[in-house]
């Protein structure tokens, strides 16, 4: 049994292999920023914002860690008064 393969062939054989292999690695990108809770940390303050609902709770004095206070709020209803939900003292 003889087998020839003309250029053709072999051309279209590697451009089918290539189209086959970035079909099959192609990944999604927003999966990895897929969740519920976003959390954003800095040396002053954490935040963290239920995506879902729009609730979060702050705690925006952490360089006194014995006194770490909490605040909840919506930020549907922030965005919309532009009022933070800033504890009064």
């Amino acid at each position: 049994m003889k087998i020839t393969l003309d250029l053709k062939s072999i051309i279209i054989g590697f451009l089918g292999a290539a189209l086959l292999l970035s079909i099959i690695s192609f990944k999604n990108n927003g999966d990895e920023n897929e969740g519920k809770f976003k959390t954003v940390m800095n040396e002053t303050g954490i935040v963290i914002l239920d995506s879902q609902t729009g609730a979060y709770i702050v705690a925006p004095n952490m360089r006194d860690v014995g006194r770490v206070q909490w605040i909840k709020g919506d930020f549907y209803s922030t965005h919309k008064t532009g009022k933070d939900n800033k504890k009064e003292n």
